[in-house]
């Protein structure tokens, strides 16, 4: 009997995570009912909602609120249920009741409380003649049972059809929470002559401090706290790169751009989540440029990486004939996050059915392995390269750039494995205050990552050190000298410009020419 309910209930839920919604605001625009069982049932929403912090009104009666007044509710606002001609045509204008419309609310942990057994080898989530006599439960209405916890839950709300009327409307009210937790709405009939059964209006579902979804609300102070960590890694990158701008590569203006998008991605989520807190409405102009940045930023961050590891301006001057296919990744890898990303905020709060997110990750997951492999053995050939040139300074340099990307790599994989766990654990989505980690730990590892290119690639007086040179063969002492010897005598620079020509002499490892040819055969 429970696997029963558990599986009807089951079955909902993922009705509800196909369904659209708009924000907080969930809107039906005759939407219908779909055929579920022995029902007819259309998904009104999921939400995690925290508990209200004021006392619950007399009656559930409409009362004016405010943003952060502490009242958490859903309400129900011009809800009207639309019947066929046919439909109505079977009663009598005279009959005060002829069709039942319920609408339920009931928390995540108390899902078995609807639906009934599977008597008969039918599982039901209505009332059935045998059931009525097994059970006592009320033919033509919703199984449900009382919640151990609190007799009042699940909540059943009653809408009938008057006579002929080709439309019902329901009472407006607030259905005020108490109890912090997952709540989901269904609107069921279990009239068999209701086929057909569309729906308009909206419910509203509000938590103590505004609009935002209680799974989502946590995501707006880590926005704030995101925003003046950039703003601080801002201040102290361009205080060198103006302190320092003779001597800027073209490297660090590459960083410098990635900053800068950072910065305007966490920003125009924070303000994005808040006018989503203020208004339960998540406008899709507004949230279709937010992902676009964060897409941008996020395929820029990641050929940057890349380019870093070819050696871009370090052992060679341009990427030669990897040009177009690095564009062409990034091109690549830019559409898939950017489809991704809209499908995950774009107009919707419920979490998408898992064959459409398995669809979207998996072409977004593969080029992110591609590019890992990519950079991985672009580092390895550059790693190489700089111990036979014996180039001491950068080698050290790109052994702790590739330390630290193999760490992020590790810290990934793990990340996504705890993901895995944790919503293959977590059906019912009853884990949702902490859900909003997920989201959270992959813009602090890049932030992280990206602080540690900004330390090692930082604006300095001799940042030309670690640039390309068309003096190649110069081992560590060589390097060392050309960075002491801006401010020196013309005869100190003969003599240092002489050793490089007796160095040069005796037999480079690579030369220039050398690096145009090995471009050209990657």
């Amino acid at each position: 009997m429970d696997l029963a309910r558990s599986a009807i209930i089951w079955l909902a839920v993922l009705a509800a995570a196909a369904a659209g919604a708009e924000a907080s605001v969930h809107s039906y625009d005759f939407d219908p009912f779909r055929e579920v069982g022995n029902a007819y049932l259309l998904p009104g929403g999921s939400e995690g909602i925290v508990a209200s912090r004021v006392v619950r009104p007399p009656g559930d009666q409409l009362i004016p609120t405010g943003i952060d007044d502490g009242a958490a509710f859903i309400r129900f606002e011009n809800i009207t249920f639309w019947r066929s001609k046919e439909a109505a045509d079977q009663h009598s204008s005279m009959e005060h009741s002829t069709g039942l419309v319920q609408a339920i609310i009931f928390e995540a942990a108390d899902r078995d409380s609807i639906g009934g057994s599977a008597y008969g080898g039918q599982k039901s989530i209505c009332c059935t003649p045998d059931l009525a006599k097994i059970e006592g439960c009320k033919l033509g209405e919703v199984l449900r049972s009382p919640s151990s916890s609190d007799l009042n839950w699940p909540i059943v709300l009653n809408t009938y059809f008057s006579g002929t009327y080709l439309s019902a409307r329901m009472e407006p009210r607030d259905i005020y929470i108490n109890k912090t937790g997952m709540y989901n709405l269904f609107f069921i009939s279990c009239d068999p002559k209701l086929k057909g059964l569309k729906m308009s209006g909206k419910t509203l579902w509000k938590n103590p401090t505004g609009y935002l979804p209680g799974r989502m609300a946590p995501l707006m102070p880590f926005y704030i706290f995101m925003t003046l960590a950039y703003v601080v890694l801002v201040v102290v990158w361009v205080s060198q790169y103006v302190r320092f701008w003779k001597d800027v590569l073209q490297l660090q203006n590459y960083i410098t751009l990635v900053i800068c998008l950072g910065l305007f991605e966490m920003t125009l989520w924070y303000f994005e989540y808040l006018n989503f807190n203020n208004t339960g409405r998540r406008p899709i102009g507004i949230t279709t440029w937010v992902v676009t940045v964060g897409a941008i930023r996020k395929t820029v961050s990641r050929l940057l990486i890349l380019s870093v590891s070819m050696g871009y301006g370090v052992v060679r001057p341009t990427l030669g004939g990897l040009t177009s296919k690095v564009l062409l990744i990034g091109v690549t890898y830019f559409l898939a996050t950017e489809l991704l990303d809209i499908v995950e905020n774009v107009g919707t709060i419920n979490d998408i059915s898992g064959k459409a997110r398995l669809f979207l990750v998996l072409p977004d997951a593969f080029l992110d392995a591609f590019l890992i492999l990519w950079i991985f053995t672009s580092l390895s050939r550059t790693l190489e390269k700089l111990q036979a040139r014996r180039s001491s300074a950068k080698l050290e340099i790109y052994r702790k750039f590739t330390n630290a990307l193999a760490v992020s790599v590790i810290a990934s994989v793990a990340w996504i494995g705890y993901e895995v766990y944790f919503k293959a654990t977590d059906p019912f989505s009853e884990r949702w205050q902490s859900a909003w980690i997920i989201t959270a730990f992959w813009d602090i590892l890049a932030f992280a990552l990206l602080c540690v290119m900004c330390y090692l690639w930082a604006p300095s007086q001799s940042s030309q050190r670690y640039a390309y040179s068309d003096e190649v063969g110069e081992d560590a002492d060589d390097e060392e000298a050309q960075s002491l010897t801006r401010g020196t005598t013309e005869g100190d620079v003969g003599l240092v410009k002489q050793e490089k020509e007796r160095n040069f002499s005796d037999g480079d490892v690579f030369s220039l020419e050398d690096d145009t040819e090995e471009d050209k055969r990657e």
